[in-house]
């Protein structure tokens, strides 16, 4: 008996980590991904829309329509995050350009799709410009949205911009803000102390490299460039592949586990982008959140290998069952 897919719209801004979760949630068979909308983020829009088209070219997702959204953070000037993934977002690695045109107008199309297919989950992996901008518009659209699960912001885990932000909600705080008070819909947020779990160690990327394809030889040489960043900037031995983790959880909601609290977003002073995360009621504000805390990383990096390459999927069992492999 085949389940029902979750049917799902991904708002993000490739980036390396992005580009992975775009590939996990085209091949996954649980997921209907209704479209993409693209922010400014990691960098400038214009070019994270070709990242996300010719990522999906290279999995064979030409199918799924590519929007164009926001182009700067609400009241900030956008800076960039070239450092972390490279001149072009991802990696400086060279894909194969898509033919196809990404399509103007992603409000619109947010706001259509989900009048006409309500119960849809919504999968932000960059800032979160485009879903505020949706909300102050189009505010009765909400009633049509299952569920925001969003990669971004961090509990009690140290920043990765700031000794307090995560990158997604410090370059757009204000937009992380609005989202927060607004949307009154279940929230997930999958941030940086479950990502830091889910490391792609040399192990993992070097079992992806002898699978000896077109993607895993990609998805190889992307993870390079932000494997050699961890090292340089942190000492970690392997790369945090955050977004990735945030799809896994649409498609698996039991391979992390958490709790609820308010989550209340900073918009200035030294703390800016800093999710602020009351688990105790200390402030007396309603829960707005469930906030990922634990991570199950292999079965996160089963769940990542087998999809992307499920023709290797009792070689990968075998591989990572085995206890003298590790991680």
């Amino acid at each position: 008996m085949m389940t029902e897919k979750k049917k799902v719209i991904i708002d993000t801004d490739p980036g390396i980590d992005d580009s992975l979760a775009l590939m996990l949630a085209g091949k996954s068979n649980n997921l209907d991904i209704l479209g993409v909308t693209i922010a400014a983020g990691n960098v400038e829009n214009q070019q994270c829309t070709q990242n996300a088209l010719d990522v999906l070219h290279l999995i064979e997702r030409d199918d799924i329509p590519v929007y164009t959204g926001a182009t700067k953070p609400l009241k900030r000037e956008p800076i960039n995050a070239r450092e972390t993934h490279g001149s072009n977002g991802i990696g400086n690695v060279e894909l194969e350009h898509s033919k196809r045109q990404a399509k103007t107008g992603a409000l619109e199309f947010l706001k259509t799709t989900l009048e006409q297919n309500p119960g849809t989950t919504l999968i932000a992996l960059g800032p979160l410009t485009n879903i505020a901008l949706l909300l102050e518009k189009y505010p009765e659209v909400k009633e049509n949205i299952k569920e925001l699960v969003l990669m971004g912001g961090t509990y009690k885990s140290h920043g990765n911009c700031s000794p307090v932000a995560e990158f997604n909600f410090w370059f757009d705080p204000d937009a992380a803000k609005y989202v927060f008070e607004n949307l009154n819909k279940p929230i997930t947020m999958t941030g940086l102390d479950v990502t830091r779990k889910a490391l792609l160690t040399p192990n993992y990327a070097k079992l992806i490299k002898n699978f000896d394809t077109k993607l895993a030889d990609t998805i190889y040489d992307m993870t390079q460039f932000y494997t050699d960043f961890h090292w340089d900037r942190e000492g970690v031995l392997g790369c945090v592949i955050n977004d990735p983790l945030a799809v896994a959880q649409v498609i698996d909601p039991s391979i992390c586990t958490g709790i609820n609290g308010n989550v209340e977003i900073i918009t200035d002073g030294p703390a800016i982008g800093m999710s602020m995360v009351d688990t105790e009621g200390i402030l007396n504000k309603e829960d707005n959140c469930y906030i990922l805390t634990n991570c199950d990383h292999k079965r996160f990096f089963k769940l990542f290998m087998k999809t992307l390459f499920p023709e290797k999927e009792i070689e990968i069992d075998k591989i990572l069952d085995n206890e003298l492999y590790g991680n």
